[in-house]
């Protein structure tokens, strides 16, 4: 059975043709509409003559002629910078006006509006303006399997207006479902956060702090799921991330306790560092001669006073430790 492929659809873009020169057009059928009714008046009111076939002709003439071009004032279109419109004629793809201006095109042409939006000028209209998709926060796993909560804006523009119509249904809410996805699927890829011990002997990319080298992956994912849309995405930027509530208390605690020990391994170097100064200068100096338990005992006091978190009080020994 042979797979059936999807027809591309080629743009064709719409740009030679000014609605001016119709406009003087259906000014002048109306002038002549309204000739033909000041005519068909004056002959009415000629009682010297029989006029009264000619005046209906005239009259007929006339109604027509404001019909007509009452209808062809539907191919009149009128774009501002940034702006597009898709046409269709008979159910099939007649064009795509792109550039701002004056434009008059086949009346029956009508303009498609994207998924089933009420039928308004405004709706009718794309805008090729660069856009902002606030994505909603939104409770994923992440690769250790914590809960977390991430939002993203993704920054976007349509640039092939013709496909943004006629290949889905509704671009803007294809956008959102799409950014929704590839926001849960690489959110999934990576942990939230590693241990200390972790970071300091692997180069794994984390959420946190690797958020920018992430954001770049879920930009290159969306836009390979939007080009069939039309839609290219410039930038996106992870604007929330934070531990789900049910977990946020035990995982602060966690970051606190490792904060506490870093800061205790930082102290307790510093003070090894400095007592083992503080014994190799009494010894060059020849301050006092001390033995190997008077060490052991300063090196305890030294020790208890610089790792210690309330102020030392000392203690005067007249004394003998002996």
């Amino acid at each position: 059975m042979e797979e059936t492929k999807k027809k591309e659809i080629e743009e064709r873009v719409i740009t030679k043709n000014s609605g001016f020169k119709m406009l003087f057009l259906i000014i002048a059928g109306y002038i002549s509409a309204i000739l033909c009714f000041i005519c068909c008046y004056y002959l009415s009111t000629d009682i010297t003559s029989d006029n009264t076939i000619l005046c209906g002709i005239l009259m007929i003439l006339g109604i027509i002629l404001v019909v007509l071009f009452t209808f062809l004032q539907r191919g009149f279109h009128i774009l501002t910078p940034n702006e597009a419109i898709v046409l269709t004629l008979f159910g099939e793809y007649y064009g795509t006006i792109k550039k701002e201006g004056f434009y008059y095109t086949n009346p029956f042409a009508s303009c498609m509006a994207p998924g089933k939006e009420k039928n308004t000028a405004t709706q009718k209209k794309i805008s090729l303006k660069t856009l902002t998709l606030n994505n909603k926060q939104q409770k994923v796993n992440d690769q250790l399997g914590n809960p977390i909560i991430i939002g993203a804006i993704a920054v976007w523009k349509v640039v092939n207006p013709t496909k943004a119509i006629l290949n889905v249904e509704n671009y803007q809410t294809y956008l959102s479902i799409q950014c929704d996805s590839v926001i849960r699927n690489i959110s999934r890829l990576y942990p939230y956060d590693l241990l200390q011990e972790e970071e300091e002997n692997s180069h794994e990319k984390t959420l946190r702090g690797s958020s920018q080298e992430i954001a770049d992956s879920m930009k290159q994912a969306l836009e390979e799921r939007v080009k069939e849309a039309g839609i290219a995405i410039e930038e996106v930027r992870i604007t929330h991330l934070s531990y789900a509530e049910e977990i946020a208390a035990a995982m602060l605690q966690r970051q606190q306790a490792e904060a506490i020990i870093s800061a205790r391994k930082k102290i307790v170097e510093g003070a090894v560092g400095m007592v083992e100064m503080a014994l190799e200068k009494l010894d060059e100096q020849q301050v006092i001669a001390l033995d190997d338990e008077r060490k052991a005992a300063m090196v305890s006091n030294l020790l208890v006073v610089l790792c210690g978190h309330q102020e030392a009080q000392p203690i005067i020994n007249s004394g003998s430790i002996y």
